[in-house]
């Protein structure tokens, strides 16, 4: 690392434009984002994204991945830097933070693009607003094997540093869309699968409805669950049961069980 430039200010320019990234704002403008740690930095490389900066550590210790790291970030026209333990932990807001920071380029597709047939079971959330949450439902969406995540409305930013954090890593696997109400119901009308809503009036329970591969998870806001209008686009709507004094699941949860009733149900009947 010693050919790279050493950054000690926290007043530095690049600095200041690293920690501007916890803004939605800024990331917009730069359609940037932040990830944290080596095993991060990993999970990118392996699907082919190189970080345009690459921070590292001074007290950060050798290691292969860290020296792919900084060999594939140059390489790809990236920049390595070394950075002190005060500016790790301004960047990451901790008190213990990781000693390797990567800034990337976010990566959206096109509803047009999908193609419902390249995975079995695709995962569609309206007006989610919890980062952990879909967070969480991006790394279980990953480790189900489905196609994608589709963000329906005014959705909390999947390039937030507590949504990447969340994701741990799967935010590099998991395709990623975004749209209108509007935009997914006209989409929506050729979908050749099943599309399976969740709802707590549902007569249907998770594991009893009829479905058709790919199919087509829509879950709601963590407060209000599915808007009528989306739900009255699913082809089945179905509910989980309460059997404790709760009367709800966590969201990411929800859609956890979800995700592995339905696949594994496609996967029985194939």
């Amino acid at each position: 690392m010693s050919d790279d430039r050493l950054i000690t200010s926290l007043t530095n320019d690049t600095v200041k434009a690293v920690r501007a990234l916890h803004m939605r704002k800024e990331r917009e403008a730069t359609g940037r984002f932040l990830a944290e740690g080596l095993k991060f930095i990993g999970e990118a490389l392996d699907q082919g994204r190189t970080p345009t900066l690459l921070m590292v550590g001074m007290e950060a210790r050798p290691h292969p991945l860290l020296d792919r790291a900084m060999a594939e970030t140059r390489a790809a026209g990236g920049e390595v830097v070394t950075v002190t333990h005060p500016i790790l932990e301004k960047i990451s807001r901790r008190d213990n933070p990781q000693t390797v920071l990567g800034v990337f380029d976010q990566t959206f597709v096109k509803l047009a693009d999908i193609d419902p047939a390249s995975a079995p079971c695709w995962v569609a959330l309206e007006q989610v607003r919890d980062p952990g949450n879909l967070g969480t439902i991006i790394r279980t969406a990953d480790s189900a094997g489905c196609g994608g995540v589709i963000l329906i409305g005014d959705c909390v930013d999947p390039y937030s540093v507590e949504a990447v954090r969340a994701t741990m890593g799967s935010v590099f696997a998991v395709s990623i869309a975004r749209c209108t109400a509007e935009a997914f119901l006209n989409w929506r009308a050729s979908w050749p699968g099943s599309v399976i809503g969740t709802r707590l009036d549902a007569i249907h329970g998770y594991r009893d409805a009829p479905v058709r591969a790919p199919a087509l998870i829509l879950m709601g806001n963590e407060q209000a669950g599915l808007t009528d209008a989306l739900a009255a686009a699913c082809d089945v709507n179905v509910k989980i049961p309460m059997r404790g004094r709760a009367d709800s699941l966590n969201l990411a949860v929800a859609t956890g069980v979800m995700v592995y009733a339905v696949t594994d149900g496609i996967a029985a009947e194939a």
